[in-house]
């Protein structure tokens, strides 16, 4: 079994500090929350960005000043910016990241309900960014909420619509809306993926590290973080993202599996 890969969601578009009163907004909240979840153990630092109001943008100069900022404060760090942003944006919005050409970027595979919102990835945007994708030789990581979504992406990977294999998958569990966090669930959508794929477990909320523990032992990576819930326990606000690390890093390390550095992340998800 490959060591395991932990991603910090430091920040999402949604939590604000109202929710949290540690949730980043600016360059320099961002890089405090992005060094305290490496220095934890984070081997990936997943990128949102704000306005300094904590207003969520995808403006292309933003994501250039924190992911800069980001890598000079934790060497080697692997980002994977989003072209999620928030509900309601254009895709030529969500894109602006991608034309910073970096390594990864997340790439959404369906349309969802999200709470009372409506995430909206029809098909003609996912091949809109898939192109986008191939054509500035990014790794997706591919977010999937539903099986529909997993199967419709494995679909256009068979056509070439999408980078291919080996391909990195993102299961996110537990959104209003959309499929519980349990592990059956999860097994479910790992049972379906192509050998030689590696992926990722999101528990939202509650469901953190619950789905957590239930990803270490089955091989699977963890992502946790401020997008991803605000507690450390019940009633218990995480005072950094830091926090929320160093809980994963506690369950791999009573579950004897070693945590991945950036380097050897980087070997596993076949980057460089």
């Amino acid at each position: 079994m490959e060591k395991l890969i932990i991603t910090a969601a430091i920040c999402g578009a949604e939590v604000t500090k109202e929710n949290n009163p540690a949730v980043p907004y600016t360059v320099d909240e961002m890089v405090r929350e992005a060094k305290s979840a490496f220095d934890a153990g984070a081997a990936v630092i997943h990128v949102h960005v704000r306005e300094d109001d904590g207003t969520p943008t995808q403006d292309r100069e933003r994501f250039r000043v924190v992911m800069d900022a980001i890598k000079a404060a934790c060497p080697g760090v692997i980002l994977i910016p989003s072209t999620g942003g928030a509900v309601g944006m254009t895709a030529e919005e969500r894109l602006q990241p991608t034309e910073l050409f970096p390594e990864m970027a997340t790439l959404d595979c369906g349309t969802c309900n999200f709470g009372d919102d409506v995430f909206m990835n029809d098909m003609p945007t996912m091949r809109a960014f898939g192109k986008r994708m191939l054509e500035n030789h990014i790794k997706p990581e591919y977010e999937c909420f539903e099986m529909g979504h997993l199967d419709t992406i494995l679909k256009m990977a068979k056509k070439g619509l999408v980078p291919g294999d080996p391909m990195q998958f993102n299961f996110v569990l537990g959104v209003s809306g959309c499929t519980p966090a349990t592990a059956g669930n999860l097994q479910w959508l790992v049972n379906a993926i192509p050998a030689g794929s590696t992926w990722t477990a999101t528990g939202i909320g509650r469901f953190a590290y619950e789905l957590a523990a239930a990803a270490i032992p089955m091989g699977g990576n963890v992502r946790v973080g401020f997008e991803d819930t605000v507690y450390l326990s019940k009633g218990v606000l995480a005072k950094s993202n830091g926090e929320l690390v160093a809980r994963v890093v506690e369950l791999a390390n009573l579950l004897g599996r070693p945590v991945a550095n950036p380097a050897e992340a980087r070997k596993i998800l076949s980057l460089g």
